[in-house]
């Protein structure tokens, strides 16, 4: 299983308008075949510092993912609520 941590940081006025927008990804990806969790985050010391965490199957469901329609069209109205991105981050699950 491969885990994604994507941080951002949100503008201040735009928090509720960005929650409202990152509702609509978080349903349509949680429906999609190879997820296993995708969850929107919120700092408790930082309301503005926001992380998807997400986990995916293998390598394959993420590249489905990347190209859905849902993906391909909210993802990119997420530039107008954003203050900074922060480098998102791929994890892969270890079986110990």
């Amino acid at each position: 299983m491969i885990k994604i941590v994507a941080r951002m940081i949100i503008k201040e006025d735009c928090i509720e308008a960005f929650h409202k927008a990152a509702a609509e990804l978080i349903a349509k990806s949680r429906a999609e075949e190879g997820n296993v969790f995708y969850s929107l985050n919120q700092s408790t010391a930082n309301p503005q510092l926001h992380c998807f965490i997400e986990c995916w199957k293998d390598q394959e469901a993420i590249n489905i993912h990347n190209a859905t329609e849902h993906f391909t069209t909210i993802v990119p109205t997420f530039a107008a609520f954003t203050q900074e991105h922060l480098p998102t981050e791929f994890y892969q699950e270890l079986e110990l």
